[in-house]
């Protein structure tokens, strides 16, 4: 499960074994959630983190994008 950024107290990360659309999965200390990095940023699912912190992982997401989906497209095509 790569890690690709540990920031204000969240992970973002994907798994070995992922699917597509390329996406991110985000951890806290309050939950998990999974977002869609294409076509559109967009939440697919939310387990318990705040509403803030969502905010903050969307604009962080937007910082990183292409070095998340360059990351992905890396790791998946080995």
């Amino acid at each position: 499960m790569p890690t690709l950024l540990n920031i204000f107290g969240l992970r973002f990360y994907f798994y070995s074994e992922e699917h597509t659309p390329i996406h991110v999965h985000i951890e806290n200390g309050d939950g998990k959630a999974k977002i869609n990095l294409v076509p559109v940023t967009e939440i697919v699912e939310n387990k318990n983190i705040k509403p803030k912190d969502i905010k903050k992982a969307l604009v962080i997401i937007e910082l990183y994008k292409e070095e998340f989906i360059r990351a992905w497209n890396e790791y998946h095509e080995n």
